[in-house]
């Protein structure tokens, strides 16, 4: 579905027989591959967005059950993690879109450093709450957690990694671009941001850059 030159985010794939999940994690760049791997998946998850951007917790309560009963083997999790302020960024920019013109969710009239600030409070404003890569990757207690995390700077070895796994060449086209708009951050805001939400960061630098 397109809406306003903007594609719908991607799905969470399932490739029972490659025993893989490709989790949906918003704004981390991948798209184009879940759209170039969907005609291959066994299960495609599109809709509702709660469970097609099923984080880890609710893919423990709600998938993991359901795979037990029909899998020799428990699939393993796949997605990828985008630096924090690339990926504030990137939902900065798909929020400036004429699509949210008017919605509470919508960015336009507020600073990329409002934006960020905002972010950084307990409860923060709709325009401003996107949630959280280090929760929705967050591993559970049952020992359900991504085995294969790969960052959004190096998608090369991603797609080398589902290429071989799957075993068939990928060839992708790009989608769900947002805005393009060149954004700074105070170095005040940085340090807010770094302080009240130093998990994202550690989750991110906890990865090796190549």
């Amino acid at each position: 579905m397109i809406c306003n030159s903007y594609r719908a985010l991607n799905e969470m794939l399932v490739f029972l027989r490659e025993n893989l999940v490709l989790l949906s994690v918003p704004k981390t760049g991948t798209t184009a591959l879940h759209d170039a791997l969907k005609g291959r998946a066994d299960m495609v998850v599109a809709n509702p967005p709660e469970l097609k951007h099923s984080p880890v917790f609710r893919y423990n309560r709600w998938f993991r059950p359901m795979f037990a009963k029909v899998c020799d083997k428990e699939p393993e999790l796949v997605a990828v993690v985008r630096e924090p302020i690339s990926w504030l960024g990137s939902w900065y920019r798909f929020r400036q879109r004429p699509l949210v013109d008017g919605k509470p969710t919508s960015t336009k009239g507020h600073s990329f450093d409002e934006f960020v600030r905002e972010y950084c409070r307990g409860k923060p404003a709709p325009f401003a709450n996107v949630g959280s890569q280090a929760k929705f990757l967050e591993p559970q207690p049952s020992g359900c957690a991504v085995k294969y995390l790969f960052r959004y700077d190096n998608l090369t070895a991603y797609h080398a990694f589902l290429q071989d796994r799957l075993g068939f060449a990928i060839e992708t086209k790009q989608a769900n671009v947002s805005p393009k708009m060149t954004l700074t951050l105070d170095p005040e805001i940085e340090a807010l941001l770094r302080r009240k939400r130093a998990e994202e960061f550690a989750l991110y630098e906890s990865l090796p850059a190549r």
